[in-house]
């Protein structure tokens, strides 16, 4: 190892978060699943996310504005990914591309800490 390269691994509160690893506990998902949803685009994915919500309700999804609710879901989902991705709160925001004011207006509105714990029994 040269003199350059850092000795230590850095460890943060977000490395054990991991949302892959938090839905196989709670075995809503597992590997042949992952495989499966990695052949799908993100808009795929979406658009049979509803049609299978629009199933169950009998295709009557009115009133529920869903074209204004896109932008909190994919907000949410980005924050929650940001999190599990990187090691620390401050990699996670710089990740995004947040300033301070931005990331804690979204911390308020989404509580993502609160995804990654563990459920009390």
């Amino acid at each position: 190892m040269t003199s350059w390269q850092r000795k230590t691994k850095v460890k943060g509160k977000n490395e054990f978060y991991s949302i892959s690893t938090l839905l196989k506990k709670q075995n809503k998902i597992n590997e042949a699943f992952e495989i499966m949803l990695n052949n799908l685009t993100l808009e795929e994915l979406i658009a049979l996310k509803l049609e299978i919500a629009s199933k169950a309700c009998k295709k009557a999804m009115y009133g529920i504005q869903i074209w204004r609710s896109l932008k909190y879901i994919a907000e949410d989902a980005a924050l929650k990914y940001s999190i599990s991705a990187t090691r620390t709160k401050a990699e996670s925001w710089r990740f995004l591309g947040l300033n301070n004011h931005t990331l804690r207006e979204a911390k308020q509105r989404y509580n993502p800490y609160s995804y990654f714990e563990e459920p009390e029994e």
